[in-house]
């Protein structure tokens, strides 16, 4: 057996003879992991997700790319079927490279199960900063210099997007946005406002605190049983919810005005199953 270094070539000169693929960029292991991944992911299309792992296997031997033609399945899962996310995606990229705007028209779900244009069909314009990724839909984190807001957008939703000739703005506000921050004080990307909330938890759940703020969170011992750590959220019904779906094993210390909305909140709910007996 013989191997040269400049090819990764080997040469088997045994009973065998023939030449093979010492080493590949890509180990079985780690190529299994991007099937998975890929499989799995909810807003790539199986169309798309065969396409990709087809692509995949030429990265391997034949045998090995027999073993990532496997199915991985998971619970209730939904594949999109809209392929335009690939392109806006590229397009987004391109925009924040060359540093220009984009416009598009952003579509929402109605009771009739059919996709509507938000604002009658008008364009948004925004300058694109940032892509980040959340219950598995992708995002846009971008400025909008009409509202002078920072907005987020589910890029899935977004139709007729086109890279505009003029230059980015709101730069300011980016300089030093950090994504991962940022993630952990929005609850599916809903905006709200930022408060510095104290809650006190069992410590049984500490896992779940850590999971959702990462394990920089500061957990301080409140008595033998519970805990309490504070963190920056933006307030929203999205946040309640996570709150809620914790039940009454969580609970808002500081600062009264959250303690309160939370009240309404949760009233609400219950005044909603009242009216309807």
């Amino acid at each position: 057996m013989t191997f040269n270094s400049r090819s990764n070539i080997i040469q088997n000169k045994g009973t065998n003879p023939g030449y093979y693929i010492g080493s590949r960029e890509f180990e079985l292991a780690e190529l299994k992991l991007l099937v998975d991944s890929v499989q799995s992911s909810k807003f790539i299309t199986k169309r798309k997700s065969d396409e990709l792992i087809k692509k995949l296997e030429h990265l391997t031997s034949k045998y090995n790319g027999d073993q990532l033609q496997r199915q991985v399945y998971i619970y209730n899962r939904i594949k999109a079927d809209n392929e335009t996310i690939y392109y806006n995606v590229d397009m987004i990229h391109s925009a924040i490279y060359d540093n220009k705007e984009i416009r598009f028209q952003y579509v929402e779900w109605t009771a009739a199960k059919k996709l509507q244009l938000r604002r009658e069909g008008a364009f948004y314009q925004v300058s694109p900063w940032a892509l980040t990724w959340d219950d598995e839909y992708y995002y846009l984190v971008a400025y909008e210099v009409s509202s002078d807001m920072i907005k987020y957008f589910r890029v899935d939703k977004m139709r007729k997007m086109e890279i505009t000739d003029d230059n980015r703005t709101g730069g300011d506000l980016f300089r030093n946005f950090d994504l991962g921050v940022f993630s952990k004080k929005t609850f599916n990307m809903f905006q709200g406002e930022e408060t510095s909330i104290t809650m006190v938890c069992e410590n049984r759940l500490a896992g779940v605190v850590i999971d959702r703020f990462g394990q920089d969170v500061f957990l301080i011992p409140e008595d033998k049983e519970h805990f309490r750590f504070t963190v920056t959220v933006a307030v929203s019904d999205q946040f309640f919810g996570w709150l809620t779906g914790v039940g009454n094993h969580i609970k808002i210390k500081a600062p009264e005005t959250a303690r309160c909305a939370y009240q309404n909140y949760l009233r609400n709910i219950l005044n909603t199953y009242d009216e309807r007996g």
